[in-house]
């Protein structure tokens, strides 16, 4: 991949930068973030300590998958960024939209396809000199899911052929646009400007589910989408309750 041409294929006015390896995209801006004067994209193209929610490791490599941090700041403080991973999910919604690929989205930040996760999404925060604050959105985007990774995941994941296919440059292009225009309404709007479009590609909806803490279950109901600042709605025997991510995970009741 080739940061010039993605840069030039872009609208979005962003840095780009490229690197062959590293160990976690999302941690090196984080180290730089202080220093940043503007938003920096950096592409990776092998992570060898990728992450996800909860210190997951996120498996990938340059042949299979693209991997890449976005950095942007906000004004104002940590609440500003409330519902920022499902907003990112629209945005890759969109985009993986109009290049062909239709999705579906699980709270409270991964992209289905097929009923599998076809993307990771993460975001990590550091507060910036001067106020305001720094939000470093890593994305894990499966192209294409071989047999022996799914063997190492433990569970079924999907790819995506017809974006392998792609040019590299042109998709990531691609992408950067529709996150910097999403990002941008975001910090004017904040998630109530994308919560109508993340309920029409909730993938449970009415679907009932169970919320886990550490495997243990905090919560049972029926998926009732989310309200404006990215809470999960969900309809128990007790009544609706809202659920904050935090570290909380979601599954289909069995």
């Amino acid at each position: 991949m080739n940061a010039d041409r993605i840069a030039a294929l872009s609208g979005a006015g962003v840095a780009v930068e490229v690197v062959a390896q590293t160990g976690s995209t999302n941690a090196d801006l984080l180290g730089r973030a202080a220093s940043l004067p503007a938003p920096v994209l950096l592409v990776a193209e092998h992570q060898t300590a990728g992450r996800g929610r909860a210190g997951r490791s996120w498996l990938s490599s340059s042949e299979n998958s693209l991997t890449f941090s976005l950095v942007w700041k906000f004004d104002g403080g940590p609440q500003a960024l409330l519902g920022l991973p499902l907003a990112v999910g629209v945005m890759l919604g969109d985009a993986l939209d109009r290049l062909g690929v239709q999705v579906r989205l699980k709270w409270p930040n991964d992209v289905l396809k097929d009923g599998d996760k076809l993307a990771g999404i993460l975001i990590e925060t550091q507060s910036a000199p001067g106020g305001g604050v720094w939000a470093v959105i890593g994305i894990g985007l499966n192209l294409i899911m071989p047999d022996e990774v799914e063997a190492q995941l433990g569970r079924s994941a999907a790819g995506a052929p017809w974006l392998a296919r792609m040019e590299r440059d042109v998709l990531m292009a691609a992408l950067l646009d529709a996150l910097a225009a999403g990002l941008r309404q975001f910090a004017q709007h904040g998630f109530g400007a994308f919560c109508v479009r993340w309920n029409l590609r909730h993938a449970w909806q009415g679907e009932t589910v169970v919320i886990l803490d550490n495997g243990a279950v905090l919560h049972e109901g029926r998926a009732a989408g989310v309200d404006d600042t990215g809470r999960l709605l969900l309809d128990t025997e007790q009544g609706r309750i809202t659920v904050m991510a935090g570290d909380v995970s979601l599954r289909v009741k069995a």
